[in-house]
């Protein structure tokens, strides 16, 4: 509404506001405590809530539980990003003060972009002694919070990564990381490595429950999504407005779009396993709803109001208040239905985030 079309007296709304109304939507309350800082053991014995979008109740069972919950002829479609050991400490040159890297992701031309924390102001050219042997040198500013960095070593960044690396565990985990978080903070699916993030849906899974999902007549899939530090970054106006969120390297296989046409044809579900497939899934999806096999990079904000064109069914953890993931979920399942079963699952201990519990929606 333009200022002259205003009722006399009526405040104009800013953007700003505005936007931040919008987030309080998507807000809810959570004790600290509820914030797991380690995952169950076994991880199948995690809880589940489900939410059946046909009926009013919530049930709560395990992720073990989930052959039961999917039928003979659904097909399963998991993220196998494996997570880089991506954190890295060293010691500025001179002076000695300490160096946090966080590695993003490798450019062509062999640097990185990074996340850099450390005393005193970041300058191009300076240089930070790592493990091993290795080297770090600040090259420019890439964006508003990255640096290109150039690593130089006696040996391939991978071998640095996995002798001196640490998991990029998110900053809600209160504590450093250990050494079982290089197993537990990745899936039974990780094949190909790219993530600084988990994708956390998949961290639920064995290779008994993947056993009993096969026996059950439940086919299995893969697409890639490298999870990128975007996931940690709170929810910009800016990215509301354009629609589009952070961008993120994927991946999906013929043999994944094929699949997902036998599915179909035998009349089964598509069960996306996370919002990272769930977001793939539906930015490889063609106006007539076919699967497109494809790679490249993708910037789909999944919000309210949406209609999915792939994605039937989705298991997820409980996310972040006033999060694009939270919002992706909401476009499932309705943000008021959404919001109550994130408040149900609070009264019923449910714990919540990376390592927590999960939800199925129906």
């Amino acid at each position: 509404m333009r200022p002259a079309e205003r009722p006399a007296g009526e405040p104009e709304i800013s953007i700003d506001a505005a936007f931040a109304d919008l987030l309080a939507k998507y807000d809810y309350p959570l004790a600290p405590e509820a914030i797991a800082q380690r995952p169950a053991e076994p991880r199948d014995a995690a809880r589940l809530l489900v939410l059946d979008r046909a009926q009013r109740d919530l049930r709560i069972e395990t992720v073990r539980a989930l052959p039961a919950l999917l039928a003979p002829g659904d097909l399963l479609v998991a993220n196998d990003t494996r997570v880089l050991p991506a954190r890295l400490y060293g010691r500025k040159r001179p002076g000695g003060g300490q160096v946090e890297l966080l590695l993003i992701r490798e450019q062509a031309d062999g640097r990185w972009s990074a996340f850099v924390r450390m005393s005193g102001r970041l300058r191009c050219g300076q240089q930070i002694d790592l493990a091993a042997g290795f080297t770090a040198e600040l090259i420019a500013p890439a964006a508003e919070t990255s640096w290109d960095v150039r690593l130089r070593g006696p040996g391939p960044v991978a071998t640095l990564l996995e002798t001196a690396g640490h998991v990029p565990l998110p900053p809600y985990i209160r504590r450093a990381d250990a050494s079982g978080d290089r197993a537990w903070y990745q899936t039974v699916f990780a094949a190909r490595p790219g993530a600084v993030a988990a994708p956390t849906a998949g961290l639920h899974f064995t290779p008994r429950l993947l056993a009993a999902l096969a026996e059950r007549g439940i086919e299995r899939a893969c697409i890639t999504l490298h999870v990128g530090p975007g996931t940690f970054e709170p929810l910009r106006r800016e990215a509301w407005e354009r629609g589009e969120l952070h961008a993120e390297v994927f991946a999906l296989p013929p043999a994944t779009a094929a699949a997902i046409e036998r599915a179909r044809q035998r009349g089964g579900r598509v069960v996306a396993v996370g919002t990272t497939t769930a977001r793939v899934l539906e930015a490889c999806a063609a106006p007539d709803r076919r699967v497109l096999a494809q790679t490249g990079e993708t910037r789909l904000f999944i919000r309210p109001p949406y209609a999915p064109r792939v994605v039937d069914a989705l298991l997820t953890n409980f996310h972040l208040p006033r999060t694009s993931l939270l919002m992706l979920v909401a476009a499932f399942a309705g943000r008021e239905r959404v919001l109550a079963a994130y408040a149900a699952a609070g009264r019923a201990g449910f714990r919540f985030y990376s390592y927590g519990d999960a939800m199925l929606i129906l």
